[in-house]
């Protein structure tokens, strides 16, 4: 495995850990999943890298970026992506890849900063309406859910974290402006991931397909072989997704 070699940068939001290359415009920016690190992009970054401005980078509470002090919603992580953005010297146009809770992220920095954004894939990403398949679990289960979470105030950073505010995200989103009319391509995994109920992941599907109503110029994209990682099963369909990004524009 290739390593990354990551920097650090104090913002007025907290200091964040990043690993950036700088070539061709536009900026391909990597948005990891929930509590995801740098290293989950290795088998694309690298590669990209030799042809495109490309970076990745770890929120509040992940790697070596600064523990969070205030709620992490979308409104707070975009904010600071941007933020970082520009301290860091990105200059736009940008691409968004946002992976699963990353997507929400794509999703809303593409409704902030439309001039900003020439294109968006949304990656496994997670859909505002996935949180109605949390309701269709077994009642132990949504239970325990609830447990884990009571623990997180005993933590001064935790309670904080992002995974407590995707429903405050999603009502962000929501409240936007409208998705620009960008080229967005959509990736998801064919692959039930395991422990997944059918009938959640069948809604799961369908949301995928909703995206598509976003923008004129969206595209699907099944990874056959992969379930919620296909940046790591599929690395080779993820960078030509993000390619036609680049060129459909």
């Amino acid at each position: 495995m290739k390593r990354f070699e990551k920097k650090k940068i104090k913002t007025v939001n907290g200091t964040f850990e990043y690993s950036l290359s700088v070539k061709n415009s536009p900026a391909i920016i990597l948005i990891n999943g929930g509590s995801g690190p740098i290293e989950g992009w290795y088998r694309v970054f690298h590669e990209l890298a030799d042809e495109f401005t490309i970076m990745a980078y770890n929120r509040l509470g992940v790697g070596g970026s600064s523990k969070p002090t205030h709620p992490q919603d979308g409104t707070a992580i975009v904010t600071s992506l941007k933020q970082l953005l520009d301290d860091v010297g990105v200059s736009p146009p940008y691409i968004l890849v946002g992976h699963s809770l990353g997507g929400l992220y794509a999703n809303f920095f593409a409704r902030q900063f439309p001039e900003q954004v020439t294109g968006v894939v949304l990656l496994e990403s997670s859909h505002p309406q996935d949180l109605a398949i949390n309701d269709t679990q077994p009642a132990p289960i949504r239970i325990l859910n609830r447990l884990l979470s009571i623990f997180d105030v005993f933590s001064p950073s935790r309670k904080w974290d992002e995974v407590h505010f995707v429903q405050e995200t999603a009502k962000q989103i929501e409240q936007a402006r409208t998705f620009p009319d960008k080229p967005l391509f959509v990736v998801s995994g064919k692959k039930k991931p395991p422990f997944m109920p059918e009938h959640a992941f069948e809604i799961r599907r369908k949301n995928q397909l909703d995206f598509l109503q976003l923008s004129k110029h969206s595209k699907q994209i099944w990874a056959s072989r992969s379930g919620h990682f296909p940046q790591l099963t599929e690395p080779d369909l993820v960078i030509q997704a993000i390619r036609e990004c680049i060129h459909a524009d």
